[in-house]
């Protein structure tokens, strides 16, 4: 196949597979906090009506296309390699951002938020399985945790560029970036390889019931269906906080005296944690704690939101703002690390993807959940206590993770790099 199409055979470098990954989910992480930084825009919006609610809805609106991109992604990418839907998924995302900065109608901007989901969620599970595939295992965490620090910092572009363009500007402009997707696509036609990668250490592991065509019925089989039933429920409420924390948080710092500036600070500090948080955590990851530090970054969460509920001095606000970052983010990037290290290379991209898939649930729900909780209860605090409850039952899901028996293997490196999996 990789004759047929162009692609070359061998791995690609390990640094050029993190540099490429962070890249592409720069993109990915820019799109998924727009709605946040866009959301007072939107509110103060002359003609367009804008509520409470609306902004929630537009929120679970471009959540409910990434099931569908997330799933078909990652049985693509197992059936197919990880090149095709790469590039079919960055092509798309791109059309639906530059179809949003023209959108001159609230119903064909939600249009184009729902579409420009499936472009999100196809992403995060081929990239992650991309680069798990081209590092090496011993320090796999550390790289994929890299890789995935992109989401983060595309958030922290959407602050920096909402922060020096909102109000002044029309916010349609931040949507122009979308045209930076067709940029990357020759790159990623040129350095991905088209087939699915396996580190020579995990074969026999890969190996294990290749033979059944159905990817979805292997994940449910005895070996698999525990975990991959707690892998849903985490991501879940995973992507609750997350994609609850991009659509309101910058909005819940207004609610509660702050200007635009200030919540765009905040949002920005949010994800320069979740950066230095990811980091920090898959370099424990990677010494066998996985599992040790996932539950402690949600529990990490739910403190930070109430402490960002009460009147602090602005220092420790940012602080906590940090922290939640690494609650938030930072958890859910852990979770993608430690779904992408427990399955075998032929099922990894569908593990991601159905992962994502049903964890977007999650997704759909956080806004229109915080949207909730903010106009039921009137308590400029309510939207924050919102956070605490999916961050509990993250931290629960994760803690009753059991990490099953590996096969043998002969390569020390990558039997460490199994290590934290019994974290």
């Amino acid at each position: 196949m990789n004759s047929i199409l162009g692609m070359p055979p061998s791995k690609t470098r390990p640094r050029v597979a993190v540099i490429l990954g962070l890249v592409i989910l720069c993109i990915e992480g820019y799109d998924l906090f727009i709605l946040g930084a866009v959301g007072p825009s939107l509110l103060a919006h002359p003609d367009w009506d804008v509520t409470k609610s609306t902004l929630g809805l537009l929120g679970s609106l471009t959540a409910l296309g990434m099931p569908l991109g997330s799933i078909a992604a990652g049985w693509a990418g197992d059936l197919y390699g990880r090149c095709l839907p790469m590039i079919v998924g960055l092509a798309w995302l791109s059309l639906w951002m530059l179809l949003s900065a023209v959108a001159g109608n609230l119903e064909f901007f939600a249009a184009t938020r729902f579409a420009t989901g499936i472009g999100l969620g196809a992403l995060i599970p081929l990239v992650t399985a991309y680069v798990s595939e081209s590092v090496p295992p011993a320090r796999r965490s550390l790289q994929v945790g890299t890789a995935l620090t992109g989401v983060a910092i595309g958030g922290l572009i959407t602050g920096i560029l909402g922060r020096a363009l909102l109000p002044a500007w029309d916010f349609h402009t931040l949507f122009l970036f979308g045209v930076l997707p067709l940029v990357l696509v020759p790159i990623v036609w040129k350095l991905v390889p088209a087939g699915v990668q396996e580190h020579p250490a995990e074969a026999d592991r890969s190996a294990e019931g290749a033979v059944s065509a159905n990817r979805l019925a292997q994940l449910m089989t005895p070996q698999y269906r525990r975990a991959t039933l707690l892998f849903w429920a985490a991501t879940f409420t995973g992507l609750v906080l997350v994609y609850g924390a991009g659509s309101w948080l910058p909005t819940l710092m207004v609610n509660a005296g702050y200007d635009l500036s200030s919540s765009l600070e905040f949002s920005i500090t949010f994800n320069i944690g979740a950066i230095v948080g990811t980091l920090i955590a898959s370099m424990i990851a990677d010494k066998g704690f996985i599992k040790a530090a996932t539950v402690t970054s949600f529990v990490l969460a739910a403190i930070a939101m109430i402490v960002l509920s009460t009147p602090q001095l602005r220092p420790v606000l940012l602080l906590a703002s940090a922290v939640a970052g690494l609650g938030a983010l930072g958890t859910q990037n852990l979770i993608n690390i430690f779904v992408a290290r427990y399955y075998p290379a032929h099922l990894r991209g569908t593990g991601l993807g159905f992962s994502l898939g049903v964890g977007r649930l999650g997704a759909i729900v956080g806004p229109s959940y915080l949207a909730a909780a903010t106009v039921l209860i009137t308590s400029p605090k309510a939207g924050f206590y919102a956070f605490v409850i999916p961050a509990l039952l993250g931290a629960l899901m994760t803690g009753l993770f059991k990490s099953p028996r590996r096969a043998h293997t002969t390569d020390k490196n990558a039997a460490k790099a199994e290590q934290p999996l019994a974290g």
